[in-house]
């Protein structure tokens, strides 16, 4: 449990009391680790062959779309990897998790484009190094950043049959290049970013929304989709022709917000259960039980989520239980709030509206540096339980972590906010653990450093 700055009280930040302490000592077989992703912070955008990926385009169109940041140096980690694992060392952590950039592996990103071998050294210099160190590599294959060239040849994720060739193609050669070291393997991180800020609200790239003339009505679920399919073909391969060597686990990073009930009505406590499962359950039911989507999504959604034919549906079923692990990445909880209102004819939430305040004019919790991030971690307890008790797969906590409040470096010196937030939500593990019987066995803080960094 987290100690206060005291050292003799943990403290409750819905409350603002100190609590008692009690020791509720994690397993000796857990695992810490932090992670990063590839385009936030590599940086060589052109280097050594690398091509453009849907970020690289994403963040240098005019008018700016990311205040004039660029991912073309980010935290240098391209050039900076001795460094950068030398920090991680000095953590003392058992595990770090980053991303492959897709483009710089192969350029153009197709089943039959060339591959760039000076993409490929890098990441085996990178995964090398780790293992010197006694570090695990915990290896993501999407992190955001399609090729572009497959955005310009098919739309990529919204061509099922073509980007699952190609991304089939992709990760053999990761697992032919890099499987002999790495143990862990996640397909996609964050699919319901990737359909809905990346293909509906267009808040990240590719950018799409209804205002520039993208189809948001239906483009975020085929997306979703897409990637689910995709997702089931790379557990098949691996499973069929990898496993048995290489000793792996493969499975998907989902993330989700907890939701309250914004009032004890019965519409808002439905509503509470319906963003789950549009959130999280839209990809964790086909994924981790082999069925169709939630049927709060088919009854709300109608023609507008795709069938999956019997050839999917047989894929599923058969992948269903070899997926070695759930990611969760969870930052925050939420209240969910039934509108009676007409939704909008894109709308995405099942006309539930979420916010920081209830009904009652409670919040959640103190806010960060992020509107939406606040420290809740009774809502991260009650997550850990729901998702354990829906898919029953050990749980690795691939991310969490908040900024401090305040955007200075004296706020960042100070770190207690940030500190405090790690410690309950670590102290939120240990009680899933030993009083629910959740079986969480791993926690990676986001992040090893910052996003875009200079």
């Amino acid at each position: 449990m987290f100690q206060a700055p005291n050292g003799s009280a943990t403290y409750d930040p819905l409350s603002g009391h100190d609590l008692p302490a009690e020791e509720l000592p994690l397993p000796s077989s857990f695992k810490w680790g932090t992670a990063t992703a590839a385009y936030q912070i590599e940086g060589g955008a052109k280097a050594h062959g690398k091509g453009p990926s849907i970020w690289d385009e994403y963040t240098h169109r005019t008018p700016s779309r990311t205040s004039n940041q660029t991912g073309d140096v980010a935290c240098d980690h391209y050039n900076r990897v001795t460094e950068d694992i030398d920090l991680m060392s000095s953590f003392n952590v058992d595990v770090y998790r980053f991303s492959l950039s897709w483009s710089r592996i192969i350029p153009l990103g197709g089943r039959d484009d060339p591959i760039n071998e000076e993409g490929i050294a890098f990441y085996n210099n990178l995964i090398d190094q780790l293992l010197i160190r006694k570090i695990e590599p915990s290896v993501t294959l999407y992190h955001w950043d399609a090729p572009q060239a497959l955005y310009d040849r098919y739309n990529g994720f919204l061509d099922t049959a073509e980007f699952c060739a190609d991304f089939l193609r992709y990760a053999r050669l990761c697992f032919e290049r890099f499987g002999d070291r790495v143990k862990q393997w996640t397909t996609f991180n964050e699919p319901y970013i990737i359909s809905i800020f990346g293909h509906l609200n267009g808040t990240l790239a590719p950018g799409h929304c209804a205002q520039d003339g993208f189809d948001t009505k239906h483009a975020p679920w085929r997306v979703g989709h897409t990637l689910i399919i995709s997702h089931a073909s790379v557990v098949q391969l691996y499973t069929k022709e990898f496993k048995s060597k290489q000793h792996g686990t493969v499975s998907i990073v989902l993330n989700g917000h907890f939701y309250e009930p914004y009032s004890q009505s019965e519409a808002d406590k439905q509503a509470a259960i319906t963003r789950l499962e549009f959130f999280i359950a839209w990809f964790g039911d086909p994924i981790f039980l082999g069925t169709d989507y939630p049927q709060s999504m088919r009854d709300y959604l109608g023609d507008r989520l795709p069938a999956f034919n019997d050839e999917e549906k047989a894929l599923l079923r058969n992948t269903a239980r070899s997926n070695g692990f759930y990611g969760m990445n969870h930052y925050s909880t939420k209240y969910a709030r039934a509108l009676t209102s007409p939704p909008a004819d894109d709308d995405w939430t099942g006309n539930i509206e979420e916010g920081a305040v209830n009904a009652d004019g409670t919040e959640i919790g103190p806010v960060s540096q992020m509107p939406w991030l606040r420290v809740a971690p009774e809502g991260f307890r009650k997550l850990l339980r729901w998702v354990w008790n829906r898919y029953h797969l050990p749980i690795i906590v691939t991310e969490n972590g908040c900024p401090c409040p305040e955007d200075s470096v004296e706020a960042a010196v100070d770190d207690t906010f940030r500190q405090r937030y790690l410690g309950l939500y670590i102290d939120a593990i240990s009680r899933s653990i030993y009083e629910d019987g959740v079986q969480v066995t791993g926690y990676y803080v986001w992040t090893l450093m910052d996003n875009f960094g200079k």
